[in-house]
C-alpha cells in the first residue's frame, strides 16, 4: 500500500495543492463562481480539496460517511468551522436534508475521485438537483473504471497486486481468485468493481431523463466542459510523474479512451 493513503497530513497538503493548481482553475476557466458562492463537496473526506475553496473565501459545506477522515478534517479546519464558513456532517448524501443540515444550497457542488464509490449514481444525479442553486454547477473528477487501475488496486497489501494493471477487469469471479490467492480483502475492491463508471456511461447518465425516479424533477444535465487526462493530475504529487492530457485524437474514440485516460474531468449544469 502506498504511504500517503495511510498519512493524513500528505493526503490532506496532496488533495489541497492538486484542487489549487488543477481542479479550481478548470472550474473558473469555464464558471464564474461569484464572491462568497457556496460549495458543497460530496465525499469530503479528510478535508483537503474543501481547504482550497475556503482559503479562497467561499463558504464550505462537506459531507462524508467516514468519520475517521472527518474526524481529521474537523481538526484541521476547525478555525472555518468555528467562523461558520464551513459545515461538516457525517452522513450518507442519499439521508442529508439541504435546508436543515447544509443551510440551503449551493452555486458549485464537488465530487472528486468519489462518484466510482456511490451506489446507485443515477440516484444522486436527481438528489443533486435539490442541492444546486439556480444555474449552479457540478464538478467531477474521477478514473474510468477500464483504466490501468480504475481498481484503485493501488490500495491493495501485495506490492504485486497494487502495482499489476488491469486486473480488475477480470469476469468478478476470476477477479475474487485472483484477490483471495493474494490473501486481499475483498470488500473495499468489490464494491469499487461495481460502482466504477466509464466515460460512455457517465456521460449518459448525466444527459438521460429519468421521470421514473420518485422525486424526479425532470429534463438532464448539459456538460460545460470536459477534460481527459493521459497522466492523472494527482500523479504529479503521489508519484512525481509529469501531467499530460489526452491526445485530441484518442479523447474523441469512444471506449478507447476508457482504456488509456487515467482522469477526466466534467463541468455539468442542470438544464
Amino acid at each position: 500500500m502506498y504511504d500517503f493513503h495511510t498519512d493524513s497530513e500528505r493526503y490532506f497538503q496532496m488533495q489541497k495543492t492538486n484542487c489549487n493548481e488543477y481542479v479550481i482553475p478548470f472550474i473558473e476557466k469555464n464558471y464564474t463562481l461569484k464572491p462568497n458562492a457556496r460549495v458543497l463537496e460530496i465525499g469530503c473526506g479528510a478535508g483537503g480539496v474543501l481547504a482550497a475553496f475556503l482559503e479562497r473565501g467561499y463558504q464550505g459545506a462537506g459531507v462524508d460517511i467516514n468519520d475517521y477522515s472527518l474526524s481529521y478534517a474537523r481538526e484541521k479546519l476547525a478555525d472555518y468551522m468555528q467562523s461558520g464558513q464551513l459545515i461538516i456532517v457525517s452522513k450518507d448524501i442519499y439521508m442529508v436534508d439541504p435546508e436543515t443540515e447544509l443551510k440551503g444550497k449551493f452555486d458549485l457542488i464537488v465530487l472528486k475521485d468519489v462518484i466510482e464509490h456511490i451506489p446507485n449514481q443515477e440516484r444522486l444525479m436527481e438528489k443533486m438537483k435539490d442541492l444546486l442553486l439556480p444555474g449552479g454547477v457540478v464538478y467531477f473528477g474521477f478514473p474510468p473504471w477500464q483504466m490501468p487501475f480504475g481498481g484503485h488496486q493501488q490500495m491493495c497489501r501485495s506490492k504485486i497486486l497494487s502495482r499489476l494493471p488491469y486486473f480488475h477487469l477480470l469476469p468478478m469471479s476470476a477477479y475474487k481468485a485472483v484477490l483471495k490467492i493474494f490473501g486481499e480483502s475483498p470488500d473495499g475492491l468489490i464494491d469499487i468493481k461495481k460502482t466504477g463508471i466509464s466515460i460512455e456511461r457517465f456521460e449518459r447518465m448525466v444527459k438521460s431523463r429519468n421521470v421514473n425516479l420518485k422525486n424526479a424533477n425532470g429534463g438532464g444535465y448539459k456538460i460545460i466542459a470536459k477534460d481527459y487526462y493521459f497522466i492523472n493530475p494527482i500523479y504529479k504529487y503521489k508519484f512525481n510523474m509529469k501531467v499530460r492530457k489526452q491526445s485530441k485524437i484518442i479523447a474523441s474514440i469512444p471506449y478507447l479512451r476508457d482504456f488509456l485516460t487515467t482522469s477526466v474531468f466534467y463541468l455539468i449544469q442542470n438544464n
